[in-house]
Order: structure tokens, then sequence, then C-alpha cells
């Protein structure tokens, strides 16, 4: 464990390795006789904004979950952070953070609770815990709310606290799994603002999935999803 010079509390070990931080090749998911995802190919690099951009039912979502070890592929092969998804689980868990479609706070505690809890999940050491927690809520503007109930927060300020918990362990990866859904443009916007200054502070890679076009221009590079396979993939 080491603080960076940029104030990031080092948990996961060195950040340094293979400039590819996901690697996927050959990716197949079949359930039953659908095919959701049709041998897709592509890789990430590490500092990059990657987005999947696609309709619903192109294939985003079951891709991510085959990146963060909640489904298995059925051919093809996939890594994050070096470590194989189907073969080292815990590993690739360690070196993520993943911030759902759906909310899944415990909106009958208070926020500073709830990254309490999600540091226990992840063995944070104790030492780090209030330190990250002060840390990662300043820099989603929620510290002065740490005490209340989630249940007294808006939909936007949610999502920005499920951000600060995907950050508490200091991933290496962050998942973002159409992390602005039904939200309006004015609480959008606001979220990417967070995202950005958060790529600023950390030494992150962030792979996320959107159907929004306008969502999109933000990635350094977008693949495009379509009925499983990639279309395109280029920048902006």
């Amino acid at each position: 464990m080491r603080a960076g010079t940029n104030s990031k509390i080092e948990l996961n070990g060195d950040s340094q390795g293979p400039s590819s931080v996901i690697s996927v090749a050959g990716l197949t998911k079949r359930y039953g006789d659908v095919e959701a995802v049709r041998g897709i190919d592509f890789e990430v690099a590490r500092g990059e904004t990657f987005g999947f951009l696609g309709p619903n039912g192109a294939g985003k979502t079951t891709t991510i979950k085959i990146l963060c070890t909640l489904a298995a592929a059925t051919t093809g092969t996939a890594s994050v952070a070096g470590h194989d998804t189907s073969t080292q689980q815990d590993e690739v868990r360690r070196n993520i953070g993943l911030v759902f479609q759906d909310t899944t706070l415990d909106t009958y505690l208070t926020a500073e609770q709830n990254l309490r809890f999600h540091a226990a999940l992840y063995a944070v050491p104790k030492a780090v815990i209030a330190p990250r927690t002060r840390q990662v809520l300043n820099m989603v503007g929620l510290w002065e709310r740490k005490d209340n109930l989630v249940s007294t927060f808006s939909g936007g300020m949610q999502r920005r606290l499920e951000i600060a918990r995907g950050l508490l362990h200091a991933p290496h990866v962050l998942f973002l799994d159409e992390p602005t859904v039904g939200l309006d443009p004015q609480t959008r916007s606001s979220i990417w603002t967070y995202i950005n200054d958060l790529k600023r502070r950390e030494d992150i890679t962030i792979f996320l999935t959107t159907h929004y076009m306008d969502e999109a221009e933000n990635c350094d590079r977008i693949a495009i999803i379509d009925h499983g396979r990639i279309v395109a993939i280029d920048t902006p």
C-alpha cells in the first residue's frame, strides 16, 4: 500500500503493467438459442475511457457482465488488468470497480455507512478507510452529506455515491453500465463532470456502456455494437 503523488491511496499494488488493460478475443455468449454476443474482439488501453455504444439488447450489458466475472463466456477469452476472467475471477474482482445500471445502494444506511460496508467486503485496510472515504466523497461532492440516509438522496446524488463506492478500493478499471440512464439532462451533464474530474485525479481506466450518442463523445474511443457484433470501433 502506498500513497501516490496524486494523493490516490494505492490498494491494489503497482498500476503499471501491460498497455492493454482489457483484452477480448473471439468472445461469444449464448442463452439457449439466443446468441447475445457473437464473436467480438477489442482491447482497451491503460488510462483510456472506452465506450460501448449501442441500442438496448445489443449485447452491451452481457459483455460487461463477462468482463466483471458476473457471467461466463460461451467461447473466446477475456482478460482484465492482466487476469483471465474465467480462471482468475478473484484477481479480476480485486482490480475493478462496478457501477450497475440499477442502484444497489442500501437506502436505509447513510452514505458513509454504505462505503464502510463496501470497504469491509473488499478488505480495505482499516487505517485507509477513513481518509479514502473522505477522498472519494469529496471527489463527487457528497462529503457534507455523509451522515444523511441514502433514502433522502436524489437520483443524481445516488449515482454519484455509487461512483464513489466503486472507487473506494482504488480499482485499476471502473465499469459504468449505463451510468446516467433515467437521469435528466442537467444531472447527466453533472455526472460527466465528476467522471472527467476523477480521470484527472485517479490512475484509472474507464469502460462504460451507453445508448446516448452525446454521452459517447466523452470517450477516447467508442465501439459500436449491434446484434452482438462490433460494427465499428474508433475515436468519436
